[in-house]
């Protein structure tokens, strides 16, 4: 007798967690049925696919938008102070550092030779580059 009523609290038990969520979700479903639906304010397009290679290309805003906002990076070899002093964290004093710790193999030089702090170089590094100045071959 024991196992019966046990057997029967844990099908109630069953019963009432998956009879719970369906009838609120009919419920849910009727409500939308019956009121007009009305298109969102603001939609995206459907991807397009471009007719030369029929592959997909993105249309999505954010993507668009990193193409507009993206500045060319700064040569820390040939950068004016000015140029330096317009990234985040340099100040004249550190733009002067950079010049005068000129030339640069890599713009991670700029920590190993201790001209930025790590906090500066993180917010700096993807602004950068360390362009290589062409030589001429030798005669």
């Amino acid at each position: 007798m024991n196992r019966l009523f046990t057997y029967l609290a844990a099908a109630l038990f069953v019963f009432c967690l998956v009879a719970g969520p369906v009838a609120r979700a009919q419920a849910a479903a009727a409500d939308s049925t019956a009121a007009p639906s009305t298109p969102p304010a603001e939609t995206t397009p459907p991807a397009a696919t471009t007719p030369e290679t029929g592959t997909m290309k993105s249309t999505h805003k954010s993507h668009s938008a990193a193409k507009k906002m993206a500045a060319p990076k700064v040569d820390i070899n040939s950068a004016a102070k000015e140029d330096l002093m317009k990234l985040p964290g340099i100040t004249e004093d550190i733009a002067e550092k950079i010049v005068e710790g000129r030339p640069y193999k890599s713009k991670a030089e700029l920590l190993s030779k201790k001209m930025v702090t790590k906090a500066q170089y993180s917010k700096i590094r993807n602004k950068v580059i360390a362009k290589q100045e062409s030589t001429a071959p030798a005669k």
